[in-house]
């Protein structure tokens, strides 16, 4: 039997990865002990500093395999699902990790008489003509049928020093004069900070969030893809040219790079069709309070992180004076 003099136990998987490693900082800081549930968890000692001594224990776990899943929730009293993959590898397929593992997640939590936490995006659809954006649909539709109390967090694009969006496209216009612009740049989008998404994630462990509620999650501002890379050569200091690219085209590129073997694709056919819609807070949900703000939370705004981790990709790095750079 579990003491109850100890903190409660919360297990999170892909708690290693970008979003996750700050849902455990969060957590940590409230006091509470984490089990990171990931598939390497020889590779999560990144973690160990962000608690103090034996708060934060990484275990194996594969959502593909239900007997780690069972085995990582077991004796936990909330269970944090943050995992989630933008494009498909090997056996790791949308319909397996977003689908099926959620799916095994959440029977995990009822099984363990768990709360839960399930991190979706913004768009989930199980209608949806994007596979990515199908799965976590589903997803979303079998927890709450499993877990009814379960509370569902959609954030639109989350920024934040290891994302991949502003990462992948600064890293882009250091090496290429050029960048596309995916159907025109005229998709808009809500970045968030990843801290502001972690910052959800506690608040519904610690039961300050209204069970079976499905959050939409988003920034300060609603920006056009164009924006959001104008925003991104202004702080790396570079000047590069924004070239439309029609979506059949940038559909043709992204299957054509999802052959090549060994490399992470720059962009993949499912993300094109993804792009095809806009990634904001909805009304209803404006209108109904399930948002940060609703719950107290003022988003950050981008141009105050985005220097403090794009720095690097300046023409001379920190040392880039204010002007344009090459």
């Amino acid at each position: 039997m579990q003491d109850r003099n100890l903190p409660k136990l919360v297990t999170v998987f892909g708690g290693s990865g970008f979003v996750g490693r700050h849902v455990v900082r969060a957590l940590a800081r409230r006091g509470y002990r984490i089990r990171v549930a990931t598939r390497r968890p020889d590779l999560a000692f990144h973690l160990q500093p962000l608690g103090n001594v034996g708060q934060i224990a990484p275990v194996q776990a594969n959502l593909r395999y239900r007997d780690s899943v069972d085995a990582a929730v077991a004796g936990a009293d909330h269970v944090v699902n943050c995992v989630g993959i933008l494009h498909e590898t090997g056996r790791n397929t949308f319909d397996a990790v977003q689908d099926f593992g959620a799916r095994a997640v959440a029977e995990a939590a009822r099984a363990a008489g768990a709360g839960l936490t399930q991190i979706s995006a913004i768009g989930a659809n199980p209608d949806a003509a994007s596979d990515y954006a199908r799965t976590k649909g589903r997803a979303e539709q079998s927890v709450l049928d499993i877990v009814p109390s379960a509370i569902i967090l959609r954030p639109s694009v989350i920024f934040g020093p290891e994302d991949d969006f502003f990462n992948r496209f600064a890293e882009m216009a250091r090496l290429s004069p050029v960048l596309p612009l995916i159907g025109g740049g005229h998709t808009r989008f809500q970045p968030v900070y990843v801290g502001d998404v972690a910052e959800m994630v506690a608040r519904s462990v610690e039961g300050r969030l209204k069970p079976g509620t499905i959050y939409e999650l988003g920034g300060p501002e609603a920006m056009t893809f164009r924006q959001c890379l104008k925003e991104m050569l202004s702080v790396i200091r570079r000047d590069r040219l924004l070239v439309p690219l029609p979506w059949g085209l940038a559909s043709l590129i992204g299957t054509v790079a999802g052959f090549v073997p060994f490399i992470t694709p720059p962009i993949t056919a499912d993300q094109v069709e993804n792009l095809k819609v806009d990634n904001v807070v909805s009304e209803e949900a404006m209108a109904e309070g399930r948002t940060l703000e609703a719950e107290g939370i003022r988003p950050t705004a981008i141009d105050a992180v985005l220097p403090s981790y794009l720095v690097r990709y300046r023409p001379q790095g920190q040392y880039t004076d204010s002007g344009k750079g090459a």
